[in-house]
C-alpha cells in the first residue's frame, strides 16, 4: 500500500471522526432516570434537561426505569453503546450497590457529566427534648443510656448513615433506634414526640423547622448554611467530621466509559449550562439542596470519597452484606 493511499485514509478517518463530534447529537438522546416520575430524581432530571437541550442542540427523550434500586436502569445504560445516546440519570445509590448485594455495577463504569447538586443532612430534635444544642445532646445519652430514641429508615439510608458517622467519631452512642418506612413518616413521629431526635435532609425538615415545629441541633456539612445561618456546623464540634463531609444524597447525569471525550465535553458543556439556568437554581433552592455543578476529575473525587466514607460506616455499623475491601474500595484516609 502506498504512502499516498495510507496517508489518504488516516485523513478519511480523522474527517469522519471530526464531522461525527461536529454532528453531535445527530439523532435523540436517550435519558434513563432511575428512579419513578415524580420523585426526586425525576424531578431535578426533567427540570435541568431543557435548558441543557437548548445549549446542547438536540432533544433528550427521558424515560423512567425503575427496579432493583436504580439497577436495572444503570446497568441498561451501562451496556449501552458508549457514544453519547445513552445517559443514565441518577442518584447516590449505585455507589452503595456491591456492599449491600445490590448489584456488581456501580460509578466506575460510567463517566460523570455533571453532578448536580446534594442535599445536606441535618440533626433534628423534638420541640421538648431535653437539650437545645449538640454538646446537650451527648450529655444527655452519656447521662441516660438508651434513652434516647433516634429515628431511622433502613440500611443505607441517610439516617443509617449519619448515626453511624457519628458513631465513629464520637464514639458508640448508646440510643434507641426507631424504624421508619421513610423520611415523611420518620419526621411525623418526631414532631409527636414518638422520636426525640431524626437525621435528616436539610429540604425535608426546613419547612417544619421555620414553622417551629421541630428545633435544628446542627447542620451536617463543611460550610454554615444561608438557609438556617444560625444553626452549627457539626464540624466546629468535633473536626473528625471532615474525614466524611461534603456527604449527602446526591444527583447526577453519566455515560459510559469509553463515550468519545468530544461529546463528553459536549454534554458537559450543556448540562452546566442548564445547571446554572435561573429555574433551575431556584427550583434546587427551594427545596433546600446545595448546588455542585461538577465534572471531569473534580466529580470524580467527589464519588470516591463518598464511597469510601459511606461503604466503610456502613461495614462498621454492621449493615453491609459484603465488605468494602473485597470491592478495592479504600477506608478514608488510606
Amino acid at each position: 500500500m502506498s504512502h499516498k493511499l495510507i496517508g489518504a485514509l488516516v485523513a478519511l478517518g480523522l474527517s469522519a471522526s471530526v464531522a461525527t463530534a461536529q454532528e453531535y447529537p445527530a439523532k435523540e438522546i436517550q435519558g434513563i432516570i432511575q428512579w419513578g416520575a415524580g420523585g426526586s430524581t425525576d424531578t431535578v432530571m426533567r427540570s435541568v434537561t431543557p435548558h441543557a437541550e437548548e445549549a446542547l442542540g438536540g432533544t433528550v427523550v427521558m424515560q423512567n426505569m425503575t427496579g432493583a434500586v436504580g439497577a436495572i436502569a444503570l446497568n441498561y445504560v451501562a451496556d449501552a453503546e458508549a457514544d453519547g445516546y445513552t445517559l443514565l440519570m441518577g442518584a447516590e445509590n449505585p455507589l452503595l450497590y456491591k456492599i449491600m448485594g445490590l448489584g456488581d455495577k456501580d460509578y466506575s463504569e460510567f463517566t460523570p457529566i455533571n453532578i448536580l447538586a446534594r442535599g445536606t443532612p441535618i440533626l433534628v430534635a423534638n420541640n421538648d427534648a431535653p437539650f437545645d444544642d449538640y454538646a446537650g445532646m451527648l450529655e444527655y445519652i452519656a447521662a441516660n443510656p438508651g434513652e434516647l430514641r433516634f429515628g431511622a429508615t433502613g440500611p443505607g439510608g441517610l439516617p443509617s448513615v449519619v448515626t453511624a458517622m457519628m458513631n465513629t467519631v464520637e464514639g458508640e452512642l448508646d440510643v434507641t433506634s426507631v424504624p421508619y418506612d421513610g423520611d415523611g413518616p420518620a419526621l411525623t413521629a418526631l414532631q409527636s414526640g414518638a422520636i426525640d431526635v431524626m437525621p435528616a435532609v436539610l429540604g425535608a425538615a426546613i419547612e417544619s423547622i421555620r414553622a417551629g415545629a421541630m428545633k435544628p441541633i446542627a447542620i451536617f456539612d463543611v460550610e454554615q448554611n444561608a438557609k438556617l445561618p444560625d444553626v452549627p456546623l457539626v464540624t466546629s464540634f468535633n473536626e473528625g467530621y471532615n474525614t466524611y463531609l461534603p456527604w449527602g444524597p446526591f444527583f447526577g447525569v453519566f455515560v459510559p466509559n469509553g463515550t468519545p471525550d468530544d461529546v463528553v465535553a459536549k454534554l458537559g458543556d450543556a448540562y452546566a449550562t442548564g445547571a446554572a439556568h435561573p429555574d433551575f437554581v431556584e427550583l434546587m433552592d427551594n427545596r433546600g439542596f446545595t448546588m455542585m455543578g461538577i465534572s471531569g476529575d473534580e466529580a470524580t473525587d467527589f464519588l470516591t470519597k463518598w464511597q469510601q466514607g459511606t461503604a466503610w460506616l456502613l461495614q462498621d455499623a454492621g449493615l453491609t452484606k459484603a465488605s468494602p475491601e473485597e470491592f478495592g474500595i479504600a477506608r478514608p484516609g488510606e
